[in-house]
């Protein structure tokens, strides 16, 4: 899959799709907006900006309109389903008047976001708890939840230190450490490989998620689920940080989450690779760690064993099995 932006956002209806959808849709797919979080945050700020400016001349335009907005946000990374949920409540609307439903949609993506915002800061008094004093904590890729639980028991005073791996291709392992740096907590880089060769001296591992499934299945960057099965192995606590718009209500009716083909670019030059005849390349970007290897969820409304992820999606989340249909 190229890198560059594969959607046609040409529309009979609306022509050239909205300049703000587009250019975020583009940064959500080249990842210069990356994180699941933060990709929700966007999509939702873009409908929201969408929608104040949409002129329609009735409300089956402007329905259609806002759901071919919805469409490419959605369509730009198929795994990180805080993507879809928060493009699925921000341009949630009634079928009222176009301003009702202009306004409906605007405050349906503020609420979005402020509650995005808080939820981190929950996620790290809960998650702070489950760290002490001396720990040394391992993390995985650049999580925003997973570093509010690790800054938050720094705050608290406690003598703590992390362990960052590598994270590649993309080497998004650099940004945690630079956070963690910058905050003055002391931090080790790995690199993927060798977090065996650690994990011995490892209390604690949390990492974020992109995607939780209804039967508590975790997706999160490539290499998770082998930090997941050594931490079993070590007997040390593996905790996912998550919001709740993190869990995936369409697995509750059967569908799989797709794991996301990233360019071969990211890990070969292709000036390299095109002599040798015989060698293809895989870049996926996440993988699937089984809930058996999760002790806990940390989300702002507590933490959770995985196996509650079925009453997050249903009682949480507040959706009807006909709403994801």
């Amino acid at each position: 899959m190229d890198d560059r932006l594969s959607i046609n956002f040409w529309s009979p209806y609306t022509g050239y799709m909205h300049r703000r959808i587009f250019d975020t849709a583009e940064k959500i797919q080249t990842m210069e907006i990356r994180g699941a979080g933060r990709i929700a945050v966007a999509a939702a700020s873009a409908i929201r900006d969408y929608a104040a400016e949409l002129q329609a001349d009735s409300m089956e335009e402007f329905s259609r309109k806002i759901q071919e907005a919805a469409d490419v946000l959605i369509n730009t990374r198929p795994t990180a389903v805080s993507l879809p949920n928060a493009v699925r409540i921000a341009s949630s609307h009634s079928s009222g008047s176009v301003e009702e439903s202009r306004a409906e949609i605007i405050e349906n993506a503020e609420n979005f976001i402020k509650q995005a915002q808080e939820a981190l800061g929950r996620i790290g008094e809960i998650g702070a708890r489950r760290i002490r004093d001396s720990d040394v904590v391992l993390t995985h890729c650049n999580s925003h939840a997973a570093l509010a639980a690790i800054k938050k028991a720094f705050d608290q005073g406690k003598n703590i230190s992390v362990i960052a791996t590598e994270s590649r291709p993309r080497k998004q392992g650099l940004l945690t450490i630079k956070e963690l740096n910058d905050y003055g907590i002391p931090a080790t880089l790995i690199v993927d490989s060798a977090v065996r060769s650690v994990i011995k001296d490892v209390d604690i591992v949390i990492v974020g998620a992109d995607a939780i499934a209804v039967n508590g299945t975790l997706v999160n960057k490539i290499g998770t689920s082998q930090i997941a099965l050594m931490a079993h192995e070590a007997r040390v606590n593996f905790l996912v940080a998550a919001e709740t718009y993190k869990f995936s209500p369409d697995t509750i009716l059967g569908q799989l989450i797709d794991i996301e083909e990233r360019s071969k670019d990211e890990v070969i030059d292709p000036g390299v690779l095109k002599d040798m005849e015989n060698v293809t390349v895989k870049n996926p970007a996440f993988d699937f760690t089984p809930a058996e290897y999760i002790d806990l969820i940390i989300t702002e409304i507590g933490a959770i064993p995985p196996g509650m992820a079925y009453t997050i999606i249903k009682e949480h989340l507040g959706w009807k099995l006909a709403d994801l249909r």
